[in-house]
């Protein structure tokens, strides 16, 4: 990474843009190279200024999701960062499929927001808390009632990725299935590198993926 994170930022809210453009500019480590309103210019952007990281809102004209993908193809580089007011655990589930490293509420703070920033640079993905956990609930008991298929995985790593689909913390799953939590944390880490993902939620929406493919 260069001394600087290259940053776009794109909404269709002119004030709340530059709100956040200005915010940006007020940290060191980042610059502002790219602003826009829709879609298409999210992916004109993506092109021509190939920026670190892609802010954007899933409501822009031209819909943020297909943006998204449409960059994540163009311009693997480039890391997609949701910023939104959709607390919708479908948009977060559509978002990340799309290929966003990042999703953010509007409202979070310009220390959080930076953090978060960098750590994506860093090769990290985030979701911010709440939703997180409320997207690991959202997995139906339909869902995990069928089992998936997951051949990569043990008995027992399948049986703990389908513990933190329902949302158990692994101090839950420990309880429950008479384990220490260093165990599950062990079993956690293995299937993380098995399903190339980088935290639960990933892991999570993998299992709910293929439970809807059975």
């Amino acid at each position: 990474m260069s001394a600087h994170l290259r940053i776009a930022v794109v909404d269709d809210h002119p004030l709340f843009r530059e709100g956040v453009v200005h915010t940006l500019r007020g940290a060191c480590a980042l610059e502002i190279v790219g602003e826009g309103a829709t879609a298409d210019d999210a992916i004109h952007i993506a092109e021509k200024e190939l920026p670190d990281i892609l802010l954007l809102d899933i409501s822009i004209p031209g819909g943020g999701i297909e943006a998204t993908r449409s960059i994540t193809r163009i311009s693997p580089l480039t890391k997609v960062v949701v910023l939104t007011i959709s607390e919708r655990e479908d948009d977060v589930t559509k978002a990340l499929e799309a290929g966003a490293k990042g999703y953010i509420l509007k409202g979070t703070s310009r220390s959080n927001l930076v953090e978060t920033l960098l750590a994506v640079s860093r090769g990290e993905s985030y979701v911010t808390p709440a939703l997180a956990a409320r997207l690991l609930r959202h997995v139906t008991q339909q869902e995990l009632s069928r089992s998936p298929s997951l051949p990569e995985l043990t008995t027992r790593e399948a049986e703990i990725l389908a513990d933190v689909a329902r949302g158990l913390t692994n101090k839950e799953i420990a309880r429950a299935r008479a384990l220490s939590e260093k165990t599950v944390k062990h079993h956690m880490t293995n299937i993380m590198q098995k399903l190339q993902v980088r935290n639960r939620v990933e892991a999570a929406m993998i299992f709910r993926k293929q439970a809807r493919n059975r």
